[in-house]
């Protein structure tokens, strides 16, 4: 086993530094003097890392060749011709290394062995992989733990006069991995052994047996583990060099530091698996900025976090980090989530397994409403993103069921049924953050307006936020964050508003995020308002951007909840230039602009003329 960086930095040190290039198989037989078991599916990961952070370029040749982005031109490179600018070549970017250089490099790697294989099919294919690879990475780091501690004198765990048949008995005991929240991995289903089959033609069904094993050995994982490799629809070799470059990922011998990389490598995938697959994606991911937004505010430090519609588990995982950044540690919150898809319930308990986190999911994937799988559950906070707008929930057994407090909610829109599922499933000071669409700010179509009027009387509304369009992979529909409490410990009789349509960065040409900067404003924004100890900051109404409003006014606003009808207009700087003045300054500037503009007009035709093209 080998450290992906080690293997770029002797990638990059056996291309020639005098500018020449050299052939991709060439480059690869050097490697291997030193990486004997490298193999080309691990070259290349690492050949095309170097070449997107521009240290290498592609160079000519039949089966292609690479060299230094940065070297000087070889001898026999053409001469500069005569008169003519040379531009100076651009500095190479510095190598991308650590964590993020590992997760791009493995997904643009993984994504090449995709062939035409469909994305939602593959994601099942590459996550599984990296699930095995991690229960065994850990399985083994802590066996060779267990091995320097029992011949340790100076250890709790040391074995006074045992010789090596008792230490390996020793070593078999379940009950050593358990205590550390490891899985117990068989031998048939350890890493080492898939990773010496890659090759073989049955590679598919080796994976299965291996994860049917795991199963048996760990009761949590009963039905979690998906068994589909014998049947994925890869061309010939795919597989097998796919559990090649899962192989490269270097965990080090440390449980906790392997738990942290792949977990960040699982859900670095799981956003790029939903960025692939569209519309569907937004099924199993919402997109980190928002979970992000909605933990920053609720600010969970222990307790009880409960997801109704969990996709993937992204909400626990986000309050587990947010736990960990404020001095907690991992089980300092119990989770509790539902989810209806099967598969996508699978992908969330693989999720939270990876980190070693303690979960219920309940006992199988099911409706939230029909089939509640927590139904005496009262948490200490929910943080929820359900599907907006659906309109097909109804089942006649819901008629005047007890979690319709406010109203029964309209079987054409199941929004008013997550509010008051959520609520109902509270403690008496628990709060909750739920993403749905603007309409349920203002919706007033079969009794919503009348049920979002008694909750907004009970005074169970804390704060309503408007978030910036095309922050979703699957819907351009533009989305709130509702934040509920069962009972006000503070501001009781007022709603904090808050717009956050401006906050918004384009990271891509249709999709936009919060940064940290703006998820900070908001939280700090609600804390200060709240005055509950998270932040310095004073609250104060902010015109444009944050209002505290009185039940009264909303009333007489209909009980309409969106932000921008509250919080008015962003105040302009005043400007005391006269206007004869300004408007003699603009048209100075806009003639001086109409010349320039007329002389390169004449040198644009001269330059034509010249070339036989007059006009």
């Amino acid at each position: 086993m080998f450290d992906p960086q080690t293997l770029s930095t002797a990638l990059l040190a056996a291309v020639p530094e005098d500018g020449s290039s050299i052939g991709n198989q060439s480059l690869l037989e050097t490697l291997k003097g030193q990486f004997g078991e490298l193999t080309e599916a691990q070259f290349m990961a690492a050949r095309d890392a170097l070449i997107e952070a521009g240290q290498l370029r592609k160079g000519r040749g039949r089966g292609g060749s690479v060299l230094r982005a940065d070297g000087t031109a070889p001898a026999t490179a053409k001469p500069a011709v005569k008169g003519k600018k040379v531009t100076p070549a651009k500095e190479a970017a510095p190598a991308e290394s650590g964590i993020d250089g590992i997760k791009r490099t493995l997904w643009a790697s993984a994504d090449k062995l995709r062939a035409n294989m469909d994305a939602a099919e593959y994601k099942h294919i590459v996550l599984g992989l990296i699930f095995i690879k991690y229960v065994s990475d850990t399985f083994q780091a802590r066996r060779t733990e267990l091995e320097r501690r029992f011949t340790d004198e100076s250890d709790d765990y040391y074995l006074h006069d045992a010789d090596a048949e008792f230490l390996a008995e020793e070593l078999e005991e379940r009950d050593y991995y358990r205590e550390v929240n490891v899985f117990w991995v068989p031998e048939g289903g350890r890493w080492e052994a898939l990773r010496a089959s890659a090759k073989q033609a049955d590679i598919g069904k080796r994976i299965d047996d291996a994860l049917v094993l795991i199963e048996q050995e760990n009761p949590r994982l009963k039905g979690i583990l998906d068994k589909r490799f014998a049947r994925a629809q890869l061309p010939d070799g795919k597989l097998g060099e796919l559990v090649d470059l899962v192989s490269t990922i270097g965990f080090g011998d440390e449980p906790g530091a392997a738990r942290d990389v792949l977990g960040q490598v699982y859900e670095y995938f799981l956003g790029e698996f939903a960025n692939a697959e569209g519309k569907k994606g937004g099924q199993f991911y919402t997109p980190a900025s928002i979970v992000q937004t909605l933990v920053a505010v609720l600010a969970p430090h222990h307790g009880q976090v409960y997801d109704p519609c969990c996709g993937s588990g992204g909400m626990f995982v986000q309050s587990e980090k947010f736990i960990e950044s404020h001095g907690g540690k991992l089980g300092d919150v119990s989770i509790y989530g539902q989810e209806s898809n099967p598969t996508t319930w699978r992908l969330a308990a693989m999720n939270l397994a990876i980190r070693g986190m303690d979960y219920n999911l309940g006992k199988e994937p099911g409706d939230t409403f029909t089939r509640n799988q927590h139904p005496d559950l009262r948490a200490d906070f929910v943080l929820a993103n359900p599907p907006f707008n659906i309109s097909d929930w109804w089942h006649g057994s819901l008629d005047g069921d007890p979690r319709w407090v406010y109203g029964t909610p309209p079987a054409g829109n199941a929004n008013y049924a997550w509010l008051q599922h959520m609520l109902y499933h509270l403690k008496p000071a628990g709060r909750a953050g739920i993403v749905l669409a603007n309409g349920s700010m203002s919706s007033s179509q079969s009794g919503e307006g009348e049920i979002r009027a008694r909750m907004v009387e009970a005074d169970v509304v804390e704060c309503m936020v408007a978030l910036p369009g095309q922050l979703f992979f699957n819907t351009q529909i533009p989305a709130c964050l509702w934040f509920l409490a069962k009972n006000k410990r503070s501001r009781p009789g007022e709603v904090l508003f808050i717009d956050a349509r401006k906050l918004g960065t384009m990271v891509g040409r249709v999709q936009c995020e919060l940064d940290d900067t703006a998820i900070a404003k908001i939280a700090d924004t609600f804390h200060a308002w709240k005055s509950d100890g998270e932040t310095e900051l004073v609250y104060e109404d902010v015109p444009g951007f944050c209002r505290s409003v009185t039940l009264a006014e909303i009333a007489e606003h209909g009980h309409v909840l969106t932000p921008g009808r509250y919080v008015g207009a962003e105040e302009v700087e005043e400007d005391d230039e006269a206007f004869a003045d300004k408007m003699q300054k603009l048209t100075e500037k806009l003639g001086e602009q109409m010349s320039k503009g007329a002389e390169l007009d004449q040198v644009i035709r001269q330059k034509l003329g010249g070339l036989g093209y007059e006009f």
